[in-house]
């Protein structure tokens, strides 16, 4: 493939859009171990809480960060926690228990970490000798159940995922840990992310890689819905999974990494980016004593590629959609309009940032220390990609082929399109350092034309604002009071919701500054202020990712 990017028509890269940080608190209290609170304990609520809020709002995310005199060396690498808020009737609850993977209770019993993670190597066991130890390097190490990044849903059921080929089934109610979930005993991939697609049938998209003699492929899987009136039992059910279409890597050898994927009412969109997963690497990395993410190397010499996919048929464009190169983790949404694909995401324009949070510099003293750490991380920001879908030999070269929308898409030879994207957002998001973690009004407007979507801004490592986006007029609502860390906001809609926007905005707030000072707050979606929030007497360490469960 060509590795020659044409030139990118933004100049400066999304990292120096966005002032400096300058006097930035430690935030390393929301790094440190805490203990569990399996039983709910009650919430003291300030203001309202809506009563129609019936449900709760599951979150995961790191816990505990060593075993014995072991360390953990990198953020992902912490145990598996889970949280949950309970709303009913205007009261809040709380609990939150470890995940039991194998990760967790083989370390556990032998009190040091004997699991590799993602950023850090388990040593071998100092108690064999010196010639079992030399050899155990040599051993294809096993992958992770520690599943800390998401709550995910197939035929209804609940798992907690990461993004290696396990998962573990868990029941949202008591979040307690049931069976341990393998994708490769289904289909034929060795992964899947933690962020899949759902469609309104009740299916669930999903991506995953393969790799063997013929090369290295992304995946797209389908998970039909639950049969109707199927006797339901209690153990986990992926019956009917399928690899809908194998997409063929650029390169055999750097495949890209990627975190998620765009879907739209008829189209998947694999984002090939130049985050690059070198395999040599990969099979000597336990020889050397590496960490995994040692192997995942940023590559800006080649372009982003965009794979379309019918995902009714399986069947891969033979046109390639191509781009400048860019990073990105999340996409926002994905919409048809008037023959074009369109495609909202945060992006950024250096991909190193994943190996860089090493808790190391997340722990990182006030101040001048901290603040030339984050002045180094790229600020992720709202693009929008428009992908012509009807392109063929009769398509004429070197034009814009996007009508409506800034974005360009040029068919620069056949079967090839050359993208541009428009920036969806005004400079007053910079201010905010940029945003990640998008949501949106899921359940009604994924796939589809939408104007809001919620986020968290980040004028610190770690996201320290709320915003809401209006796509169309690109203005913003916004969240943020010094020293207050919220998670990723999830939008809950009213019963009797007639607009996008009208429900309610969840998030969990924490601070570095109080001992046991967290809250769940609850924001009006419409006019993004304070209906209350829900003090709970715990620490709770910085997360991940989060669902609202309607079924409590």
């Amino acid at each position: 493939m060509s590795t020659t990017a044409e030139p990118q028509t933004h100049g400066i890269s999304s990292g120096q859009k966005c002032p400096p940080g300058k006097g930035l608190e430690s935030i390393a209290p929301l790094l440190q171990s805490v203990e569990e609170t399996p039983d709910p304990i009650p919430t003291t609520i300030k203001g309202t809480v809506p009563t129609w809020i019936n449900g709760s709002f599951l979150r995961n995310g790191p816990g505990k960060f060593e075993f014995g005199k072991d360390r953990y060396t990198h953020w992902f690498d912490g145990m598996a926690m889970m949280h949950r808020f309970h709303l009913c009737e205007g009261n809040v609850t709380y609990s939150s228990r470890f995940l039991q993977s194998d990760s967790y209770v083989q370390n556990s019993e032998k009190n040091r970490i004997v699991v590799s993670e993602f950023g850090t190597l388990a040593m071998p066991d100092p108690c064999k000798n010196i010639f079992a130890r030399f050899f155990s390097r040599f051993s294809v190490p096993k992958s992770t159940d520690n599943a800390s990044v998401n709550f995910v849903k197939y035929k209804g059921d609940y798992y907690v995922s990461t993004e290696t080929n396990y998962m573990r089934r868990v029941d949202p109610q008591s979040l307690e840990t049931k069976e341990k979930v393998d994708w490769t005993q289904y289909i034929a991939v060795n992964s899947a992310t933690a962020h899949p697609h759902y469609d309104r049938d009740g299916a669930t998209y999903n991506m995953g890689n393969s790799y063997g003699k013929n090369g290295f492929f992304y995946n797209i899987i389908r998970v039909p819905p639950p049969e109707e009136n199927a006797a339901k039992e209690d153990s986990a059910d992926l019956t009917g999974a399928k690899v809908i279409c194998s997409i063929r890597a650029a390169e055999p050898r750097k495949p890209s990494y990627y975190h998620s994927f765009v879907m739209s009412e008829n189209y998947i969109v694999f984002v090939e980016q130049p985050i690059k997963l070198d395999l040599l690497k990969f099979m000597l990395y336990r020889i050397q004593g590496k960490s995994f993410h040692k192997v995942m190397t940023w590559e800006p010499q080649y372009e982003t590629i965009f794979h379309l996919v019918n995902r009714h048929t399986g069947e891969e464009s033979e046109v390639r959609y191509r781009a400048a190169p860019m990073f990105t983790l999340h996409q926002i949404n994905a919409f048809e309009d008037n023959g074009m694909l369109v495609m909202d995401m945060c992006c950024g324009d250096d991909g190193k940032v994943i190996g860089d949070f090493t808790l190391e510099n997340l722990r990182r003293g006030a101040g001048e220390e901290m603040d030339k750490f984050y002045n180094s991380l790229c600020r992720n920001l709202p693009r929008r990609y428009v992908l012509p879908l009807t392109v063929d030999e009769e398509t004429p070269l070197d034009q814009n082929l996007v009508t409506g929308y800034k974005a360009t898409a040029k068919k620069t030879k056949a079967k090839e399109v050359y993208m541009t994207h428009e920036e969806l957002y005004d400079d007053e998001l910079l201010q905010y350092g940029g945003l990640e973690f998008p949501q949106i009004n899921y359940d009604q407007y994924n796939g589809k034309p939408y104007r809001y979507f919620y986020s968290c801004g980040f004028g610190h490592c770690f996201s320290d604002s709320l915003l809401k986006m209006d796509v169309h007029t690109k203005e913003l609502k916004v969240w943020r009071y010094p020293g207050l860390y919220p998670s990723e906001p999830v939008f809950v809609a009213s019963p009797k919701a007639t607009e996008e926007d009208d429900g309610v905005v969840l998030s969990v707030i924490i601070t570095p500054r109080e001992e046991k000072s967290t809250f769940l707050l609850i924001l009006d979606a419409k006019t993004f202020t304070e209906l209350g929030r829900a003090e709970v007497p715990v620490n709770i360490p910085y997360g991940t990712h989060g669902v609202f469960n309607l079924k409590g």
